[in-house]
């Protein structure tokens, strides 16, 4: 058998006798890889300083320049899961997942060729587009198989799959830091030789889950005791269909507030931390932070989207929303107090609602829209993220950059930001309060295109 024709669909089914368990390793080998991206910010620093070394030369890249490198990624993840949905259940998730170690691999080398041309466009190009491309594929197709695997605890299977979304920071991180630490010289950061060892141990980490992935055989069910507990979904709808209902569009600005409000403090979480506290934080211990946020990100998305199946998807969110903006409100006067220990604190509830909310959508968009077209339905859903990926980091530095143009000083040019972020949460409180269950007008008659 050949290696393309193994990737196919029909020789990924699993055979009778099949653990379930076994599939979960595979989905955190995918999402550990390509969550990476939530570790971008380590490299913001040393890319603005790429010609002057110790300091930011003339002709190097601004922070706010660099920002645009991981909203570029988030956006070609939202089009490349909008554009692929469709196309990964046909294909199967073995497929998806070798495409996506081939973009998201292959987008840290043309990056570092970029940062080795010093052309911000080729990184943008490699890491952004390429990259990004990749994340599109490998989130989404773990997550529409371990719906169909987990039918009894759909929250608690999102929640496996997406956690290792949210926990690659913890490895991306430190393993950026230490990378380019151990390249660095007299004249180089170190950034060019770490994007080429990250792209290659990312893509063989990432082989691991493309060779372990399964689906279940057509009318597989729960053993035991676990079949009669699983819950009769929504009738189901076409994934066309869908996207004419209100409610795909009230969970698509649910997803989009709430990222919005949590993708451009953690895309940013490295050097916010070292302004607002100078001279108590460096970069090994806004390393860390960025790793603990990590954690935070990943647990949510394990521990929120579990609980989801007991208190109901929109319980769920309403908490998110709720408690998120008042601890936003919160944190400017954490930072006015001096307070890191308060600071961390606030984050880390936030960031682990954050994730919830990224777990706890594909078992939402199932209690509504039922099961047939879940994986296409989330991934243009995730347009939302697309969008946030942008207006979050751009809210976050370019306020900051207004800020300090206007002589606030850096411990205090993020408090606007974090004022409108908790106004952003207040609205989704009010978009999911509106979500109903879908009209049987859309449901699927199996004569629909």
């Amino acid at each position: 058998m050949s290696l393309l024709s193994f990737l196919d669909r029909d020789h990924s089914v699993a055979p009778a006798g099949y653990s379930r368990w076994r599939v979960p390793p595979a989905a955190l080998a995918i999402h550990l890889s390509i969550g990476q991206a939530y570790a971008f910010s380590v490299f913001n620093l040393p890319l603005s300083t790429l010609i002057g070394i110790d300091h930011a030369a003339p002709d190097d890249w601004k922070l706010t320049t660099i920002g645009w490198i991981f909203s570029v990624a988030i956006v070609f993840l939202g089009l490349s899961a909008f554009t692929f949905g469709r196309w990964l259940e046909a294909a199967g998730p073995r497929k998806a997942m070798f495409a996506s170690a081939c973009c998201f691999a292959g987008g840290f080398l043309v990056g570092a060729v970029g940062v080795q041309l010093h052309a911000i466009a080729l990184v943008y190009l490699g890491y952004g587009v390429l990259g990004g491309i990749g994340l599109g594929l490998g989130y989404i197709a773990p997550v529409s198989t371990l719906i169909k695997w987990f039918p009894d605890r759909p929250g608690m299977a999102t929640g496996l799959a997406i956690m290792g979304f949210g926990g690659g920071a913890m490895i991306g991180s430190p393993l950026a830091v230490a990378l380019m630490a151990h390249f660095k010289s007299a004249t180089s950061m170190g950034v060019v030789e770490t994007f080429v060892a990250m792209g290659a141990l990312y893509f063989a980490f990432m082989m691991f889950g493309v060779f372990t992935v399964r689906l279940p055989a057509p009318g597989w069910t729960p053993p035991g005791p676990a079949a009669a507990s699983v819950k009769p979904t929504a009738r189901d709808v076409h994934v066309d269909r869908a996207l004419s209902t209100p409610q795909f569009w009230l969970l698509w600005a649910v997803l989009c507030l709430n990222v919005t409000a949590g993708i451009g403090v953690l895309g940013q979480a490295s050097p916010m931390i070292q302004e607002m506290f100078p001279g108590r934080i460096g970069a090994g211990a806004a390393a860390g932070f960025v790793g603990l946020l990590s954690l935070a990100n990943m647990g949510g998305r394990f521990l929120w989207s579990s609980l989801s199946d007991f208190l109901g998807r929109k319980r769920t969110y309403a908490v998110y929303f709720a408690l998120g903006a008042a601890l936003y409100a919160a944190v400017p006067t954490a930072g006015r107090l001096g307070s890191v220990a308060l600071f961390v604190a606030f984050y880390v509830v936030i960031m682990s609602m954050y994730g919830g909310g990224f777990a706890t959508i594909p078992a939402y968009l199932r209690d509504l829209f039922g099961v047939m077209h879940v994986g296409a339905i989330h991934g243009r859903l995730l347009t939302a993220w697309s969008v946030a990926g942008v207006a979050g980091p751009v809210l976050v530095n370019y306020l900051r950059e207004y800020q300090i143009g206007r002589g606030v000083p850096k411990t205090g040019a993020y408090a606007m930001t974090m004022y409108i972020m908790a106004g952003l949460l207040v609205i989704g409180f009010v978009a999911n309060a509106r979500v109903r269950p879908v009209d049987p007008a859309h449901h699927w008659r199996g004569t629909d295109v």
